[in-house]
């Protein structure tokens, strides 16, 4: 069963919209290899359709730039791309297709695909949202960059219940970002305060 991860750069107010004002001043040798670590889990891209534009109208110049970020890109572009879009696309990079029918659909049938190693979703808010709500997101990888950003879209939408979750991995960089990897996981036993009150400081 392929893994869905979801990696997302992240303030630390929980905006994931990101802001090149206070994303790029932390973007370090560190953040690059934990980008490039995750990447390795996968080798289908599952994107929204403003990530699929943006990443779409970048990436494949810079391959064909052949500057140092270009075994990265070429890494982007031979992997398998699969667009969450309610309109049709006429794809301009390669390996590139269109979900079929249902995005839960889909990406279950992905997820028990043999031959898919692992998927990853960069950015693409809303369709992580979804999944998450479906319980269909296996991993989320978060960078936390030490901002509160104030404005944009937030990964974690209001909802009717909580959204637990297992810390698996951390990792503090120099840069102040925070590397953090959470897996879903389910609720902990209910607890008020009298179960916890002899944990309370006792004072001087």
């Amino acid at each position: 069963m392929a893994k869905v991860i979801s990696t997302l750069f992240i303030a630390a107010d929980g905006v994931t919209e990101i802001d090149p004002d206070w994303h790029f001043p932390y973007f370090d040798e560190n953040m690059g290899r934990a980008v490039g670590e995750d990447y390795d889990t996968a080798d289908v891209l599952l994107i929204g359709r403003g990530t699929y534009d943006s990443f779409a109208g970048a990436w494949p110049d810079r391959e064909a730039a052949g500057g140092e970020d270009a075994p990265f890109a070429k890494q982007l572009g031979d992997m398998r791309k699969v667009v969450v879009s309610r309109q049709p696309l006429e794809f301009s990079w390669r390996n590139s297709e269109l979900i079929n029918g249902d995005l839960l659909d889909a990406v279950t049938s992905l997820k028990a695909d043999a031959g898919v190693k692992g998927i990853i979703i960069p950015g693409s808010i809303s369709v992580v949202q979804q999944l998450l709500a479906a319980g269909l997101v296996d991993e989320l990888r978060l960078l936390v960059h030490p901002v509160a950003a104030r404005k944009g879209q937030r990964l974690f939408d209001d909802g009717a219940a909580p959204y637990h979750l297992k810390v698996l991995a951390t990792e503090v960089f120099p840069t102040g970002v925070i590397r953090v990897i959470y897996s879903p996981t389910t609720a902990p036993d209910k607890v008020g305060y009298d179960d916890v009150k002899d944990q309370v400081p006792q004072g001087q």
